[in-house]
């Protein structure tokens, strides 16, 4: 979430009030106008509230149109309706509402066994306010355990810890460096492989990596990263060197798309290796922000210290989380999710998903002025660059474009080693169809024949162009 500061200069005009928006008397309304910057000295009526509300946020970009992020954008009616009866439970109130805990185990259930755990009913998990907070949880569990095993040692001056991971991991992952002060060893990109190399990876292990981050998959071009072959460059490091370095798969969207597409792709629980695995319920788990999920193959894997029992409104409750008082709605909402679509329906609603990726993909391509770097045949999801021999324009110039008829597809430049390459990307989700993906061919090819007409590239400062939203 970003941090707001106050204004340097505020804006001293109280907000406008339309006449109408009065329910008593219009002037008295448009003369108490309130401020912006600071509390009003008075209440306002609720609808006048609303209006001014309603009125600004209109100004925002549409949701179903944002082709920048892989948040849910759409539900059904129903989803909405139970979310709304349920927005007023504290989802960490577990004594007191104890039918909203027992819907958070069920899925807790669910996912272990989707993600083949070895013993489904000993796999442990939380719900958490999306992957960000579940991978935090995740990485501290490796480390605990790394500390747990290492206790002769650490803390000590030579005992720094570590987390190997690819250039291209969202930047939670560095968040929680960061954070629990744990070095982050990066895996930068190469040439045509903009993601993890798993030789790479255990080439930088040593007695004091708290584990592997594997990515299912990456923001920054829809791939997957090669969790099994990761595996098994860690086996051969283990073998060699006696290191046991466990594995994290972040499958904030992938962990939702490759049980249901990918059913041949081993890189869930069938793993020996991998410890835990994270997703967000709020992008391809198909569930309004936000809510994610964050699950161990057994207790081990997750150090019992970690969890607290709390004897909280007359209950005694287990938790591992960053947060605490939040709302019970998206849970249920995921609950909703499974049991509307269960495995059929899930495949379906990806593979639908996929299927609009790729077609879009193809007929980008067709217009000859773009290249393809992903066909969104993973997540569906695929980034694309200008031609090498296209000098007209760039990809900033056509994100603006874009933006003028109201989609928002990002432009950025990739990581260190590939700072060369700049790109567009397209997040496809549920509720973006065939239909809208025709209208979005038909706008960027309209803006094509003006954008080919330009001297240059017409975007000067490429960092304020447009956002990289994960």
């Amino acid at each position: 979430m970003p941090l707001h500061q106050g204004h340097e200069k505020p804006d001293e005009r109280p907000l406008s009030v339309n006449p109408f928006y009065g329910e008593a008397n219009p002037a008295v309304e448009m003369a108490e106008a309130p401020p912006k910057h600071r509390l009003a000295d008075t209440p306002l009526p609720p609808s006048t509230a609303y209006q001014l509300v309603h009125d600004e946020l209109m100004l925002d970009g549409n949701s179903r149109l944002n082709l920048a992020t892989f948040v849910t954008t759409w539900m059904e009616p129903q989803a909405g309706v139970l979310m709304n009866e349920c927005r007023d439970k504290n989802m960490i109130d577990k004594d007191e509402y104890p039918r909203t805990a027992e819907l958070e185990r069920r899925c807790v259930a669910m996912l272990a066994d989707l993600w083949n755990a070895p013993d489904p009913s000993a796999a442990v998990g939380c719900s958490t306010t999306g992957s960000s907070e579940a991978c935090m949880l995740a990485g501290m569990a490796l480390k605990r355990r790394w500390a747990q095993r290492n206790a002769d040692r650490y803390p000590g001056r030579d005992a720094r810890p570590n987390l190997v991971m690819g250039v291209n991991v969202q930047v939670c992952w560095e968040k929680f460096c960061n954070f629990w002060e744990v070095e982050a060893r990066q895996v930068p990109m190469d040439g045509d492989r903009y993601h993890l190399d798993p030789r790479a990876a255990a080439e930088l292990c040593d007695e004091n990596t708290i584990g592997v981050v594997g990515i299912l998959g990456s923001t920054f071009d829809g791939s997957y990263e090669p969790i099994a072959d990761l595996c098994a460059a860690l086996d051969a490091l283990q073998g060699r060197t006696g290191l046991d370095v466990p594995v994290h798969v972040d499958g904030a969207s992938g962990g939702m798309i490759a049980p249901f597409l990918d059913q041949d792709l081993v890189w869930d629980f069938r793993l020996p290796r991998v410890a835990s695995i994270n997703t967000s319920g709020h992008k391809y788990g198909l569930v309004y922000p936000g809510v994610g999920w964050v699950l161990w193959r057994d207790q081990e894997a997750l150090p019992e210290e970690l969890v607290f029992r709390v004897n909280y409104l007359g209950g005694d409750m287990p938790t591992f989380a960053l947060n605490f008082s939040r709302p019970g709605a998206q849970v249920v909402a995921q609950y909703y999710s499974f049991l509307r679509l269960g495995r059929e329906g899930y495949r379906l609603v990806q593979q639908s998903t996929r299927d609009v990726a790729r077609h879009l993909a193809e007929r980008i391509e067709a217009f000859g002025d773009f290249r393809l770097l992903t066909r969104g045949d993973q997540l569906p999801v695929f980034a694309f660059t200008t031609a090498p021999e296209v000098r007209a324009f760039d990809v900033f110039d056509v994100s603006r474009r874009l933006r003028e008829n109201g989609w928002l597809v990002p432009a950025y430049t990739f990581p260190p080693n590939r700072q060369d390459l700049s790109v567009l990307r397209v997040v496809c989700r549920n509720g973006f169809s065939a239909d809208l993906a025709e209208l979005f061919l038909e706008d960027l090819g309209r803006q094509l024949p003006e954008l080919r007409r330009q001297p240059h590239p017409l975007i000067r400062d490429k960092n304020a162009a447009t956002g990289f939203h994960h």
